[in-house]
């Protein structure tokens, strides 16, 4: 007899009591995050049969061109959080600000703010790989029943309350955690549903994959370079191998599963990194830490970076933990 997959709507009914602020908040957060995402993943997976691949025409806030399912993405995502009446506030790549939400109640008690990567590595929809969203959720640190402030979405990547990614690939899965473990839940396409299919992910404390741009070689920092060059040597477990997509969510989410790290130091042309803290990198740590991993930008805990504006880049190494540890290893050695 098969047993039944447990639902993502159940999961997260089941374990909201293990939540701190079990108040069900959370919960219905985290639900409409599910219903966009699976919004999303329906137009990602017909690009190629409508007109929704292929550059807008304009930049973000970051510079970058916008790709049409970037637009489509990011809007998808505002609408849903918005009309559920739950967050307060939400920030995006895609938006040079934050966006304030009126409440239905006047007096505004909605205590969370979302901030998110509405579509990651979206370069590659063009081609037919893989590429995802991430997402990550605060308690705004003003009062309720007060506009929403700056202040509330710069916050440590250490008081996030709820962080996760969506990999639009072969399969569809839906990643997050809360600060009690990660989960994994994969979509049937057939009826919609997110199911329960990789329960309490975790790094292998050592991995054989490496996922950089090793293109941006001569712009690395030579601690950088000089971790490399020991990525290649043969001896022991070594070489390792190079794994690169392009695509923040999906070489962390195969790194995860099968032991490696990820790395996107700053360089000559991205001196203080390429990568968004509040967006990408907190999320992604946070997620790393909660599944025995470990993040950071060579010597500082990614998650203890103060951060000063929106769109702040940062450097960022993240994966299996003795990986990250022998890259700070080379960092406090030979620096830049």
């Amino acid at each position: 007899m098969t047993l039944k997959k447990q639902t993502l709507g159940e999961f997260i009914i089941e374990n909201q009591t293990s939540f701190k602020y079990s108040s069900g908040e959370l919960s219905s957060l985290l639900n409409s995050i599910r219903l966009a995402a699976k919004v999303v993943n329906h137009e990602v997976n017909k690009a190629g049969l409508v007109d929704i691949i292929g550059a807008v025409g304009d930049t973000n806030i970051q510079g970058e061109d916008q790709q049409k399912l970037d637009v489509y993405a990011n809007d998808k995502f505002i609408q849903t959080l918005t009309r559920r009446n739950i967050v307060c506030g939400i920030a995006s790549e895609e938006e040079d600000s934050f966006v304030a939400i009126n409440s239905i109640d006047e007096n505004n008690q909605n205590k969370y703010v979302v901030l998110i990567d509405p579509l990651d590595g979206s370069s590659n929809i063009d081609v037919n790989v893989s590429v995802g969203t991430i997402f990550s959720i605060y308690r705004r640190v003003t009062p309720t029943g007060t506009p929403v402030q700056l202040k509330d979405f710069l916050q440590k990547g250490s008081e996030q309350v709820a962080a996760g990614y969506v990999v639009y690939g072969t399969s569809t899965m839906l990643v997050y955690t809360t600060g009690d473990g990660v989960n994994g839940f994969t979509l049937n396409p057939a009826i919609g549903t997110f199911y329960l299919s990789h329960a309490n992910m975790t790094f292998p404390e050592n991995g054989n994959i490496y996922s950089v741009n090793e293109g941006n070689y001569q712009d690395f920092p030579l601690g950088i370079k000089k971790y490399i060059k020991y990525c290649q040597e043969e001896e022991g477990e070594r070489p390792y191998t190079s794994r690169y997509i392009g695509s923040l969510v999906s070489d962390f989410h195969r790194n995860m599963i099968k032991g490696g790290i990820y790395l996107y130091p700053k360089g000559s042309r991205n001196p203080n990194g390429k990568l968004r803290l509040l967006y990408e990198c907190n999320p992604i740590a946070f997620l790393a830490e909660q599944a025995n991993g470990k993040s950071s930008d060579g010597v500082t805990r990614t998650m203890d970076v103060e951060p000063t504006e929106l769109h702040q880049r940062v450097p960022f190494i993240c994966g299996s933990k003795n990986m990250v540890e022998k890259v700070e290893e080379f960092m406090r050695k030979f620096g830049e």
